[in-house]
């Protein structure tokens, strides 16, 4: 069965899997492009419909899929080097390769940069072997290179950025010489044309050709066999990508992307992205985001629209930050200091609130009750107020890294400077213009208001939000509704998180798909906290068990509270088909087997939701061989940490050994048989 549109309108079951995660005889290291050909033969005998992926845009020296340094440039990690055309013609090659399947086949999760390193190197000495005929083929005009070259245009500022940071030591372009800092689009072209940097630019441009071929022929297998393969596009793009580099008028340097303060995260996340400058996109017809839709629909048949959020308002922070407590959104409507005149509030009193006030005795506390020396080090970066053992921040210290940079303070001391820099109410966008902190509650000088203040605030602050969900409303319909319409790809929003409240009208105007992770689908404001019914998710939607941040299903059951309130709001025993006499009932929570994984996918698969895709490690729930002995080493990612574990996961066995693994394919088909019978489809 071909694809076709009709698949936006049946349901489906599918499993989300890294590419790196794939496993073949024939891969090196990590998953390759070609590896989804298998996959997509074993996804079809388990009946499953869907495979979706993260990001596989080249990254560099990060692992993590979300830090690309391209929009366009697919990740040359995953390539097949025995596939590549040149390799054949190349006899030392295969000795080469040889030595790096010996080295990395048998790690269980993959190293990857020294992968990364390993793998380039070897596509550089093939490439460097024929570098006089691949060069030759760039510049030919009938030749493959040559016209995959001006159908992908975007590949001459990424073969020029990338040679540079190769150069450069692979260091951010913000350190390589001023003079390549910032090159205009004429510069790019005269230096991609240079002769004496022709064969170090084709060598990118040979190696994407080469990338897109082995991606795109596995990408039209799946699309062949009935299998939808589904994207992943990250919202932001890195401040080291090429993109960010030659076309700066995108981007807003100044101010960085994250997330507001919530639980998990008391200051916010800061994910040192710059946002856009979405009315220079505006002005060009939003060309570089459609060409990024463009070009993925080469590949996919339906796409997750990562933190969809971000379309309506994206927290902003500036780049003189650390954390995201000092954020307001994009777009906003600031409160003006006329505005606060009014509502009584005089220059004296918005200074209260809106520069913190540092007692000399909190300080003392953390410099070890040093009276005189507290003073010596808040003078390094306050200002006392009269003779007061009160203090203000330098005008010139615009953000808690100048805090952390200052020499010669001790490191308690710029903690607690920088606790201090962020207990403010309001914060000063520009000059004359404030906005209230996500958590300006908690704030010191709100607590010092007057009950009759904190109202005339808070009555400012909530007419300034209403005004803000219709400009946050207003701005998502008109991205989303320019975007969405480009391509046939079936777009499916990723909305976790604090949303509008116009963000599931937006979505289902535009018929975008929203996200349902069970675990987090309650009723929160309800008491007791019920899970949301599995009847009751929106038809656009997608179900899943678990995705890459979180827990995988195992390990929450394992191990999580609320994992207990599933099992008491979903009991096996009340529902009839979820086991029979022939099986063990499913493990409560602190116990895991196959039955547990096949009642709480079952109870899934009842879902109203159009698709159900499951990460791969849940579905290998549904048999003891493949769980490995620490359940944690079975996750994909754990937020807020750095480490060479993120982002490297592999599959415990080859894919040829699960398509042999008839009990396995049975278990998984039953799931997919199960969802497809909630919707009527069996």
């Amino acid at each position: 069965m071909k694809i076709s549109n009709s698949f936006k309108y049946t349901s489906l079951t599918g499993t989300a899997v890294p590419l790196g995660a794939l496993k073949t005889a024939r891969s090196c290291g990590s998953g390759e492009y070609p590896d989804l050909i298998p996959f997509t033969d074993f996804c079809k005998k388990a009946g499953l419909g869907i495979v979706q992926l993260l990001p596989v845009n080249d990254t560099g020296t990060e692992s993590s899929p979300y830090s690309a340094l391209s929009a366009f440039a697919l990740h040359p990690l995953y390539v097949s080097i025995d596939s590549v055309p040149e390799y054949a013609e190349v006899p030392a090659a295969e000795k080469q390769l040889t030595a790096l399947h010996q080295k990395h086949d048998g790690n269980g999760r993959f190293r990857y940069r020294e992968l990364r390193n390993d793998k380039t190197a070897l596509l550089r000495m093939i490439f460097d072997a024929r570098r006089d005929v691949i060069t030759a083929s760039a510049e030919t005009p009938d030749a493959e290179l040559n016209g995959w070259i001006k159908a992908n245009e975007w590949v001459k500022e990424y073969a020029v950025f990338m040679e540079l940071k190769r150069t450069y030591r692979e260091a951010s372009w913000k350190e390589w010489p001023q003079k390549y800092r910032r090159l205009s689009s004429a510069q790019i072209a005269k230096r991609w044309n240079d002769p004496a940097l022709k064969s170090a630019h084709v060598f990118y441009a040979w190696l994407q050709m080469r990338t897109a071929q082995q991606f795109k022929k596995a990408a039209d297998y799946a699309a062949d066999n009935g299998v939808i393969l589904k994207g992943d596009i990250p919202i932001m793009m890195n401040e080291d990508s090429a993109d960010a580099w030659a076309h700066p008028e995108f981007f807003d340097d100044t101010l960085r992307a994250g997330s507001p303060p919530d639980g998990p995260n008391p200051v916010g996340q800061n994910w040192g992205f710059p946002i856009y400058r979405w009315d220079n996109l505006a002005k060009s017809g939003y060309s570089w985001w459609k060409q990024r839709l463009v070009s993925a629909a080469q590949y996919y048949k339906a796409y997750r629209i990562d933190h969809v959020l971000g379309f309506f308002r994206i927290w902003a922070t500036s780049e003189r930050e650390t954390t995201a407590a000092l954020g307001h959104t994009q777009p906003s409507a600031p409160i003006t200091q006329a505005e606060l005149a009014a509502a009584g509030f005089d220059d004296d009193r918005i200074r209260w609130l809106s520069q913190p006030h540092v007692p000399t005795r909190s300080i003392k506390a953390v410099n070890g009750g040093d009276y005189l020396g507290t003073h010596g080090l808040l003078h390094k970066l306050m200002d006392r107020i009269g003779t007061e053992e009160l203090w203000r921040f330098k005008p010139e210290i615009a953000g808690d890294k100048d805090i952390w940079e200052t020499p010669d303070v001790p490191d308690p001391v710029k903690a607690k400077l920088a606790e201090h820099w962020r207990d403010r109410t309001l914060t000063q966008i520009r000059p004359g213009t404030y906005s209230p902190l996500w958590t300006y509650r908690e704030t010191s000088a709100w607590k010092s208001l007057s009950q009759d203040e904190q109202h005339r605030l808070g009555t400012l602050i909530a007419d300034k939000n209403a005004r803000m969900e219709r400009l946050w409303e207003a701005q998502a319909r008109t991205l989303l509704g320019e975007l969405t319409g480009v391509t046939d790809m079936i777009a499916c929003a990723e909305d976790l998180g604090a949303n509008p409240e116009s963000l599931p009208r937006v979505l289902a105007d535009l018929s975008i798909m929203r996200l349902c992770v069970v675990r987090w689908c309650r009723h929160w404001e309800q008491p007791g906290q019920p899970f949301t019914r599995f009847e009751a998710y929106p038809a656009l939607s997608v179900a899943t068990s678990s995705v890459h941040d979180s827990s995988t299903l195992r390990l929450w059951w394992l191990t999580e509270s609320d994992a207990h309130d599933f099992f008491g709001n979903f009991p096996p025993d009340a529902r009839g088909s979820n086991f029979t006499a022939e099986r063990n009932p499913p493990a409560p929570p602190g116990s895991y087997t196959p039955e547990t994984a096949r009642y709480l996918l079952t109870e899934i698969a009842r879902a109203n939701s159009r698709f159900c895709i499951h990460p791969i490690q849940d579905l290998l729930g549904l048999s003891r061989t493949y769980y490995a002995a620490d359940p944690q080493k079975e996750r994909v990612n754990i937020p807020g940490s750095v480490s060479e574990f993120n982002w490297t996961y592999r599959l415990p066995v080859p894919i040829e050994t699960l398509a042999q693994d008839a009990a396995l394919i049975g278990a998984v088909r039953q799931i997919a048989d199960a969802h497809s019978a909630a919707h009527g489809s069996v």
